[in-house]
This record gives C-alpha cells, sequence and structure tokens, in this order.
C-alpha cells in the first residue's frame, strides 16, 4: 500500500470511529474548566517565580540530551523550593492565558491539557511532608494532607519499587479525560497517552539541568494510586509518576 493510500485509509478510519459533531464543543457545551477548584480553607504555598532559576548553572541542551537517562539513586540533600518552582515551570507552568485555555511549555492536542499534577512531597526545603496539587494559574501548590507513612504508601502504590518512596519528591500525574473528550470524543484517548510523554520528558531534561535525576514510572497499583493521592479512578486517575532526587 503506498503511503498515500495508507494516509486515506486511516483518516477515513478515523472519521468512521469518530463523529466529532457529536462532540461537547460542538453541541455548544462550555469547556471544562482548566484547573480543578481549591477547597474552601486549604493550605496554599506561594512557589517562588520560575525566574528564580536563572541562579542555577544549568547545562547545554545538546549535553542534556545526549546523557538523558533513568535515574534511580538519589543523594540526600533536600530539594530546595525554587528547584521545585522550575521544574513545575518547566512541566506544567502557564506561559500564556486565554479565556477558556493556556499555553504552556509542553504540548497538548488542541491545547486542551487533561493533566493536574500531583507531589507526594518527602525532603522539599519549607515544606511540611504530604501530599500537594499544583495551581498552574498562580504558580502555587495546596496541601491536601499528610499520609501515615508517605514512603511506605509509595512502596506500596509502585509494586515495591523502594527508591520512589526514598525520593525527596515524586510527581504524580493524573488525567481529566472530559477534558479532551469535550473537543475529542473517543480519539481523547490516544493523544492523552500521548501528551503524558510530552510531561515527561521535560521533567527530564529540566531536571537533569539543575543537577536532579528522575525516572518514569508506569508501574503502579492503580486503585492505590488514585486513592494516595485521593481521586476518584474514574473521573479523574493516575496515569503516570516520576521520583525526582539530587544525583549521587
Amino acid at each position: 500500500m503506498k503511503i498515500e493510500e495508507l494516509r486515506a485509509f486511516l483518516t477515513d478510519r478515523i472519521r468512521m470511529e469518530t463523529d466529532f459533531s457529536q462532540t461537547d464543543q460542538n453541541k455548544g457545551f462550555s469547556p471544562p474548566p482548566i484547573e480543578k477548584p481549591v477547597p474552601r480553607g486549604a493550605k496554599t504555598y506561594q512557589l517562588p517565580a520560575w525566574e528564580s532559576a536563572v541562579q542555577f548553572e544549568t547545562k547545554d541542551l545538546i549535553d542534556l540530551i545526549a546523557k538523558r537517562k533513568s535515574v534511580r539513586l538519589f543523594s540526600s540533600q533536600s530539594v530546595t523550593l525554587e528547584e521545585l518552582s522550575f521544574l513545575l515551570w518547566a512541566t506544567q507552568g502557564v506561559r500564556e492565558r486565554a479565556p477558556y485555555a493556556v499555553l504552556r511549555h509542553v504540548p497538548s492536542a488542541g491545547n486542551r491539557h487533561s493533566f493536574e499534577t500531583y507531589l507526594c512531597i518527602r525532603d522539599v526545603v519549607s515544606l511540611p511532608q504530604g501530599i500537594y496539587r499544583y495551581l498552574p494559574l498562580s504558580h502555587t501548590l495546596v496541601f491536601i494532607y499528610t499520609p501515615d507513612n508517605l514512603e511506605k504508601a509509595l512502596n506500596l502504590a509502585t509494586l515495591g519499587q523502594s527508591f520512589v518512596g526514598k525520593a525527596p519528591l515524586t510527581f504524580v500525574w493524573s488525567t481529566i479525560p472530559y477534558r479532551m473528550e469535550w473537543r475529542y470524543a473517543k480519539a481523547s484517548h490516544k493523544v492523552i497517552a500521548m501528551d503524558a510523554g510530552h510531561l515527561c520528558q521535560n521533567l527530564y531534561l529540566a531536571a537533569g539541568a539543575i543537577g536532579c535525576g528522575t525516572c518514569a514510572i508506569g508501574a503502579y497499583h492503580q486503585d492505590y494510586m488514585d486513592e494516595l493521592i485521593q481521586v476518584d479512578g474514574k473521573d479523574e486517575f493516575v496515569v503516570y509518576l516520576a521520583p525526582v532526587g539530587q544525583l549521587r
């Protein structure tokens, strides 16, 4: 089959499987919120401006790409609030805001950005241990709760990968599928998976730039991980995670 014939075949299959005229967007429904609301009375922490990253001795991009690797052993050094701010800016930070969408530093199909970023924080300067959620519109963290034993909970949820629980912090990305389904219906599920890769690759590069390491993790117990960050597992659920720490 020639490439032109293959392209036509795949295009026809997508059109047959997905009737975009029936999406909620084309039915006139308002888009879902860009980020989840903050519970009343929740404790929030304003992050330092991402520009504080300029104080870091960042590395050359070519060198970062050439030496990119997964890291499972971290030093005992704490992660600073400035470093965390930079990593969040690089992965889900907002560059420009429009009425119903935002431009971020990672691409997303139709600019829908279905992800929420949770943080399992064990050793970050100036932050108590616990589970947090990132609020990209204000570059703020909202505290959710403190598990009885965060390290043990992470080890259990990641099927015994003990290095995750020992990391100073772990990024946990959940998806709210309807943010994408509002525009793309069934086709959403493919592009949500693609978007997850964009997020984690930026984390690898940003972490490397400041002397940290990370490791993408897709092996975890779905129910345990959803429960750990307190999402319902249906309208929102975990799809990816990555521990972060200073290199040894």
